[in-house]
This record gives structure tokens, C-alpha cells and sequence, in this order.
């Protein structure tokens, strides 16, 4: 890896363009460098997670909504009438995650469509550092582009791996380097840059093309972080689907010749001069050296539970607190539960954000979902979570429930928020200790540093795990011959034909869509 420092620059420097970062990031995607066999590897993992939590949400409102909007684009009639009713013919256009192999939408939309599927659980894979990501959320938009152009390009599964590999090299690189909460930007402002990026590695586009793509990706996608505080909307699944969007758009517009401004991170008037750390900032962003491979995906991990990535772990301590010490779990019998963690958790998820709304217990499940007070206490009764049943509006206002859930509290501990930032994969941590103290005085310690989940965790997620979760998720949306085809065409990613990349989607049982109205919109 190469460290390449970016600041702001007077406009009477006149910044060279190869000095710039969107050109820097723009030729890591034109690397023609092949992925490790292990990153490939863990491609397919993360196309399967993806498919998993997409498949979990195919009815929820805000995806029955976003899929609406995008069936309101359908390829024009000229080209529907190329078909063939083959499912294996390639074709132009992209799939949309419920829908049939064969119903195919412009591409910007099946990226806005299946970007909130997969994101409305909070349920997919995550990187943390100096910013936070869902490195997943590259996924979409690149398979969608991909799916689209395999004909005109020649595309077949390797493409899309190494297209997939850049987007998640290209956005935990930056969320290393760059913090965009610290000024209540919200993170998918990393997404466009490197959804952008990878769409431009899966076509094989030169660096003048990506480099202009980046720049318009970015400058579209810069928004604040109030999606995801006090009373969390909706939008929270749409922002990264949005920026997906953003990014196939940027692509066919600096296609057609179109310029973005420059230079985006470093001008007078820039994004990092505005928007970050201002005129004297400066940042040291790691990417790889050409012909090195793209292996940051490896950096990444997945959730075993649908929660915010700063609860995993907390869920795994409390189902274990909830076998071993059930008297924690019954508010009579406790005084306080104090949860000692990181600057993040405490103000992002914890008591520290100041947002009534983490101990209502009539907010809506994005609210709920960024709550650890309410997080910790239900899985402390129940001994484990469930993406549906532990958000439900009767779950959450249990009487005992609510009256747990009022004395828990957060507090930031030093120790655990430098083992967060910590660079060292050992070291770094995303939980902390709990102090439960009862109302006979004894009291109750544990600790945890990382999820169960997690690489250095007690279980690490391996394939049999991807798969699992995918199947247990899949289970009662999709037929059993489709989650079996599915699978079976994901583990062959990397050999997959352009005429194969269309099944890389999943159809829902027959019926099961048509039950679920869909919201009436402009289109």
C-alpha cells in the first residue's frame, strides 16, 4: 500500500490532475491486477449476505416502494422486444430483486431498487475506522451495471468480481484515512467515489473516464448525518441506494464526455475545505501500488444479527448474560445497567446521543435499530435476536421490557474508544463492559471485545455461515428450487458466462409480491 497525502489546494497552485485523489483512486481501478483467489472467495460470501437480507426485506414498505419506482423504468419497447424467453439469453437492462429473471430496468434504477433491499435491515456487512461503511452497498450498483453492459462488453463473472473487489478496496481505503462523521457528513459520501470506481474497473474504462465519474459521484452524494439521528426515517435504507444511483449515472455521463468538478477533494471550494477538516486539513489515504492486489474486502466483516454493527457484539454478551445470570433480565431485581464502550457507541448508539427516541417505545425499527439501551435489554430477556420479532411495536413495549430498558445506560470508556480506532486487528474492539448492578447490591461484570461473528471472534463467519444465513432467511419468501439455484450460481461467480450474470438475482415466490400493494408515486 501507498500512503497519498491530500490537502487543500489555492486554485493559483493549479493542482496537477495526476496529483489529485479521485485520479489517484481512478487508476487503482484501471489496474488490470487479478484478485486473490481469497478475495474471490470472500466476494461470493458477500454476494450470498447480500442476497440474504434483500431476500428478508422483500416486503417491507420501503423496498416494495424503492422496487416500484424502479418497475416504473422498464427498458424501452424496442429492446424488450430483443428478448428472448430464454433466462439464460444475455440481455440489456438489470434485474430487480423479487421480480422475475426476465422483467429487466434501466440500471440505475435496479441499483436504487436492490440497494434498499439489501440495506432496510441493517443486516449486511460493515467496516469501521475513521469513518463507517457498508461495504456491501458497492454490490448493487456494480451488478446492476454489470447485468446491463455484459452484452455490449463482453462481461462475464470475473469482471464482476474485480469491479466488486475495487468498490470495497476504494471505500474501506477512505474510511481509513477519512472521517466524514466528525462533521455530520454521512458516510455513503465514500460509497459514490467507490461504487463509481468499481463500475469503472467491471467495464475496463480508462483513468480519464473514472476519474471524471468519481467527481461526480461525490459532489452528488455529500449529505448530512441527520438520516441517522434522533427520529431515523426510511431514508436510511434509500441513502446508499441513492448514492449507488448516483454513481451508475456519473458513469454514463462521463461516458458520453462530461466532466465533473475539479479538483473535488482538494479545490478552494472543495469537499475536504467545506465540508471536513477545512483549508489547513491534510490526510494520508492508503491505496494499493499499482499492480498490487485489491484485498481490503478482507477487512470487512458481516452480521449475524440485525442490528447496528456496534450491537453485534453486545447481543452475543447478553444471550450469554441471559444464560447465565436470568435474574439481570427482570427489572425488579435490577438497579442499573451501565454499559462502559466507545466514543461511537455512546453518542451514535448510546444514551450519549441525547435522542429521547433510543428509550421510546414507539419509535419507529431505524430508531430502535441505532438504540443499544433497548438493543441490550431485549436480548438480555430473550436470549437472542431476531431481524422481525425483536423490533415488533408490542415487543418493544413490553412493560417489563420498557421498565429494563429505562435503567440502562452508556458511558464512554478511554480504553475501549482507543481499542476502536486501533489499527491493530488484534487489538481493535467494538464492544466494552457491562456493570449490572441488582437491587440486593450484588453486581454483575462482563466484557466482550469483538462479535462472535467476527474474524477474531468465538464463531468466525465462514461460507457454511453465508449460506445458513441465507437459507434461513430465504425460507419463506423464496421456492426452494430458487434459493438452490441461486446458491448454486453464486459459489460459481468468478466462471460465470455473460449470459449467466442475469441470474444473479432472486425471484420470489409465486404470489407472494402481489399481496403487497405497492405505493402510488409520480412515475
Amino acid at each position: 500500500m501507498k500512503l497519498h497525502n491530500v490537502r487543500v489546494h489555492r486554485s493559483d497552485e493549479n493542482l496537477a490532475r495526476q496529483d489529485q485523489l479521485a485520479w489517484k483512486i481512478a487508476e487503482v481501478a484501471a489496474d488490470p491486477v487479478e484478485v486473490d483467489a481469497e478475495v474471490a472467495d470472500m466476494v461470493i460470501n458477500r454476494v450470498i449476505d447480500n442476497a440474504a437480507v434483500a431476500a428478508a426485506s422483500l416486503t417491507r414498505r420501503p423496498v416494495v416502494s424503492a422496487r416500484s419506482q424502479a418497475l416504473a423504468h422498464p427498458l424501452p419497447a424496442a429492446q424488450l422486444e430483443e428478448l428472448t424467453a430464454s433466462a439464460d439469453h444475455p440481455q440489456d437492462g438489470a434485474t430487480v430483486f423479487g421480480e422475475p429473471q426476465r422483467t429487466r430496468v434501466s440500471p440505475e434504477w435496479a441499483a436504487w431498487a436492490n440497494g434498499v433491499a439489501v440495506r432496510e435491515l441493517d443486516y449486511h456487512d460493515t467496516f469501521l475506522a475513521a469513518e463507517y461503511s457498508h461495504p456491501g452497498d458497492n454490490i448493487p450498483p456494480i451488478t446492476a451495471v454489470a447485468q446491463h453492459a455484459a452484452r455490449a462488453y463482453g462481461l462475464t463473472g470475473r469482471d464482476l468480481v474485480r469491479g466488486i473487489a475495487t468498490g470495497y478496496e476504494i471505500q474501506i481505503d477512505l474510511a481509513k484515512a477519512i472521517s466524514l462523521h466528525a462533521h455530520k457528513i454521512d458516510h455513503v459520501a465514500h460509497l459514490g467515489p467507490s461504487a463509481a470506481a468499481g463500475i469503472g474497473t467491471l467495464l475496463h474504462l480508462p483513468p480519464e473516464t473514472i476519474f471524471q465519474a468519481i467527481g461526480q459521484a461525490l459532489h452528488t452524494t455529500t449529505a448530512t448525518r441527520q438520516s441517522r439521528k434522533g427520529e431515523i426515517s426510511s431514508w436510511k435504507a434509500h441513502a446508499p441506494a441513492f448514492a449507488g444511483k448516483m454513481a451508475v449515472e456519473a458513469i454514463d455521463r462521463a461516458l458520453r464526455g462530461e466532466t465533473s468538478p475539479t479538483p473535488i477533494y482538494e479545490g478552494e471550494d472543495g469537499v475536504i475545505a467545506w465540508l471536513l477538516d477545512g483549508p489547513s486539513a491534510s490526510y494520508d489515504v492508503p491505496l494499493p501500488e499499482a499492480g498490487e492486489a485489491k484485498r481490503a474486502i478482507l477487512d470487512s466483516y458481516t452480521k449475524e444479527h440485525s442490528a447496528e454493527y456496534q450491537a453485534q457484539a453486545w447481543i452475543d454478551l447478553a444471550r450469554k448474560l441471559h444464560k447465565e445470570h436470568p435474574e439481570a433480565a427482570d427489572p425488579e431485581r435490577v438497579e442499573s445497567i451501565v454499559i462502559h464502550t466507545s466514543h461511537h457507541t455512546h453518542y451514535v448508539i448510546g444514551s450519549g446521543a441525547n435522542d429521547p427516541q433510543k428509550y421510546d417505545p414507539t419509535a419507529s425499527r431505524e430508531t430502535l435499530d441505532h438504540s443499544i439501551p433497548y438493543i441490550f435489554t431485549v436480548a438480555l430477556q430473550d436470549g437472542g435476536w431476531h431481524h422481525v420479532e425483536s423490533y415488533l411495536p408490542t415487543r418493544a413495549a413490553r412493560p417489563d421490557t420498557v421498565a429494563l430498558w429505562g435503567k440502562v445506560t452508556t458511558t464512554e470508556d478511554p480504553e475501549w474508544t482507543r481499542r476502536y480506532h486501533s489499527i491493530d486487528p488484534a487489538e481493535k474492539a467494538f464492544g466494552g463492559r457491562v456493570v449490572i448492578t441488582l437491587a440486593d447490591g450484588r453486581v454483575i461484570e462482563d466484557q466482550i471485545a469483538v462479535a462472535d461473528a467476527h474474524p477474531l471472534g468465538a464463531r468466525p463467519f465462514a461460507r457454511a455461515d453465508y449460506v445458513a444465513k441465507f437459507r434461513s432467511l430465504a425460507a419463506e419468501v423464496l421456492e426452494e428450487a430458487e434459493v438452490e439455484r441461486f446458491l448454486a450460481l453464486a459459489e460459481r461467480l468468478p466462471e460465470l458466462s455473460a449470459a449467466e450474470l442475469g441470474g444473479l438475482t432472486i425471484t420470489a415466490r409465486p404470489g407472494l409480491l402481489a399481496g403487497v400493494p405497492a405505493p402510488r408515486g409520480l412515475f
